[in-house]
């Protein structure tokens, strides 16, 4: 299958989405950056897959999230920022963990920042609704890029929160950096994880041995 092609035909009509959509989301897997090469998506592709966001549920149209693209110009600046938020932590880590953390900074042919405003629009929607809506955001962006045929995987590690990574990305006071969203090319797959069967997350109130 050419990477930027779905090796399955668009749904015929809406007795078929039922059956596209649960063959989309059993075909989304997480493939870890160091997995990703190249091609990753070009620019019609990538509009498409960023567009795909707009469809998140979002109370009130607040607009809580954004993301922030990483040119492959700015990636070598990024991996020093990886590096700088690694000697945040650990002022003696040695050459073997610095050269790991640069290495992050060059992963994945494509790399955005998924970040969340803790107070903007309405005070009355919490950090966790906004975070929810952030999700759903991130989950379209994943679905389109596998529809499309590219491997992909949110990641966020120690450095997401560090100052040296809040200051590369100017996140302004009330803005918190949630994860990476990186996609690309699967040139290897790691472990398949095994799924969770819908009673492992679903209870009945009020059941018998309900928690």
């Amino acid at each position: 299958m050419d990477a930027g092609t779905p090796d399955h035909a668009a749904p015929a009509g809406p007795a078929d989405w039922a059956e596209f959509a649960a063959e989309l989301m059993s075909a989304r897997r997480t493939v870890l950056p160091f997995r990703l090469g190249e091609p990753g998506p070009d620019a019609a592709q990538l509009h498409s897959i960023l567009s795909a966001a707009a469809s998140a549920p979002d109370h009130r149209n607040l607009l809580p999230w954004r993301f922030i693209t990483v040119p492959a110009d700015r990636r070598e600046a990024l991996a020093e920022v990886f590096v700088q938020a690694l000697l945040e932590r650990d002022p003696q880590a040695g050459p073997h963990e610095i050269t790991k953390a640069r290495e992050k900074g060059f992963r994945s042919p494509f790399l955005a920042l998924l970040v969340v405003d803790a107070t903007k629009g309405d005070a009355e929607i919490g950090l966790a609704e906004r975070l929810i809506s952030a999700g759903c955001a991130a989950q379209n962006l994943l679905l389109m890029a596998t529809a499309m045929g590219y491997g992909s995987a949110l990641t966020a590690g120690k450095a997401i929160g560090s100052l040296a990574l809040r200051r590369f990305f100017d996140l302004g006071e009330s803005e918190q950096a949630v994860c990476f969203l990186s996609l690309g090319t699967a040139l290897s797959h790691g472990k398949s994880s095994v799924r969770p069967q819908v009673g492992d997350y679903v209870t009945t109130l009020g059941a018998t041995g309900a928690r």
